[in-house]
């Protein structure tokens, strides 16, 4: 008798699988392999279009939200194709982009609403093409992507970039919309084929992007200039790095101030303010200030005195008081920690502190231009074949040769 011949089992099949499995599984894929599955068979096709499924990537790429999906009148899949047909080419960057923008414009409504109307509108991909044909460069997309929300803004007072007044350093800087930047776009010895993205109505000076790796400088570092006007190479131009990306730059810069780092956007550093929901007789005077300064060696110098910039506020329920001071450090970094002293208008006997947390202070990177490093080592070389023994000779050329120790303080008010 001969043995019965048990069918080979069938192999299992994605088409087979009902649908709420099968939109499960869908519900993992990446927006390109979703697209993909589109062209698989009908049944794929079908579940692909599920709309609910293009809602995720909507909200994830796109920053799109519910009543955005209600005004275009349109399933999430036509948004999101329509929305990728035009922005595409930026989907890495533009929900983080669009993130720092909503987050800069909602703190600004709180603080400095004035500023909001400085901002431009978008621009579209013919006017940063535009741009790249008239500078000869091409421009990283995280940047074309930033200026595809908004335009930078206005040349105007204060700078979205950072304002403030610091004993008599005055500086308001903006965010250049892309003509205002192309035109300055630079050439010249020490800042060849570099894009200004900023412009300090006070000072002049701006933050760039180099465009090329050119000159020592990394491609889309961002940094500000350092001219030395006692280097005899022009293109001996020294750098304090900002950023080593648009992206990074202008996020960490926006994420900086919203959450309090860089308290510059309306110009006072130091803020003293009394709930409004406070009991009046819990008035009070500020009588002295204890700050502890410590640098980056751990050297620690103590400020004590009277009053805070020559003042002695009175703080009551819902009065807020703000006033700027420096200090400086002789170290790259360091960080300031104290209190206040204040007395109770109503009994006038009891004092009281409150304290200010620690806070840090960093320079930015500082970097030395390849250009001074190439001067500096020939005209070593020069000294080892002069085998000269003139000490004001020498004396000069070190002076020349050497980077300035900083001179001098700034007057302290805090």
């Amino acid at each position: 008798m001969a043995a019965a011949v048990e069918p080979e089992p069938q192999p299992l099949s994605l088409e087979l699988l009902p649908t709420d499995p099968l939109l499960l599984i869908l519900s993992f894929l990446d927006y390109r392999d979703l697209l993909s599955c589109c062209y698989v068979s009908r049944r794929f096709n079908q579940l692909s279009s599920h709309d609910p499924l293009w809602k995720r990537h909507c909200k994830k790429y796109w920053l799109l939200s519910e009543a955005e999906k209600t005004r275009r009148k349109q399933s999430w899949k036509a948004i999101f194709i329509s929305i990728y047909s035009d922005l595409g080419r930026y989907i890495q960057y533009y929900a983080t982009l669009k993130k720092a923008w909503d987050d800069i414009e909602r703190y600004l409504g709180q603080r400095c609403p004035r500023m909001i109307g400085s901002l431009k509108d978008s621009v579209q991909e013919e006017d940063l093409d535009a741009v790249e044909a008239q500078i000869g460069c091409k421009l990283p997309d995280d940047y074309r992507c930033s200026f595809r929300i908004h335009n930078g803004q206005k040349l105007v007072v204060p700078g979205l970039m950072g304002s403030m007044a610091l004993s008599n350093h005055y500086r308001s800087e903006d965010l250049l919309d892309i003509d205002t930047a192309a035109g300055g776009f630079q050439q010249r010895l020490g800042l060849k084929q570099c894009l200004p993205l900023t412009f300090c109505i006070h000072t002049g000076l701006s933050q760039y992007m180099a465009l090329e790796s050119v000159e020592g400088r990394n491609k889309y570092e961002i940094f500000y200039q350092c001219p030395d006007q006692m280097a005899r190479n022009p293109s001996a131009i020294d750098m304090f790095i900002t950023g080593t990306s648009y992206l990074e730059w202008f996020t960490s810069y926006v994420n900086n101030v919203i959450t309090g780092g860089y308290p510059i956007i309306r110009d006072q550093i130091f803020r003293i303010e009394m709930s409004k929901d406070a009991l009046p007789e819990k008035a009070c005077q500020l009588d002295s200030r204890y700050w502890r300064i410590t640098n980056a060696k751990g050297d620690v110098e103590e400020v004590q005195g009277p009053g805070v910039v020559g003042e002695f506020p009175i703080i009551s329920p819902g009065r807020v008081y703000e006033y700027t001071s420096c200090t400086t450090f002789s170290t790259t970094s360091g960080y300031m920690e104290g209190y206040y002293t204040f007395h109770c208008l109503y009994y006038k006997d009891k004092f009281f502190n409150v304290i200010i947390p620690r806070f840090h202070m960093v320079c930015p990177t500082f970097k030395v231009s390849t250009a001074r490093m190439e001067t500096n080592h020939n005209e070593y070389a020069m000294d080892e074949d002069e085998d000269s023994t003139d000490t004001d000779e020498y004396e000069d050329r070190r002076r020349v040769l050497d980077i300035p120790a900083p001179s001098g303080r700034c007057p302290r008010h805090t």
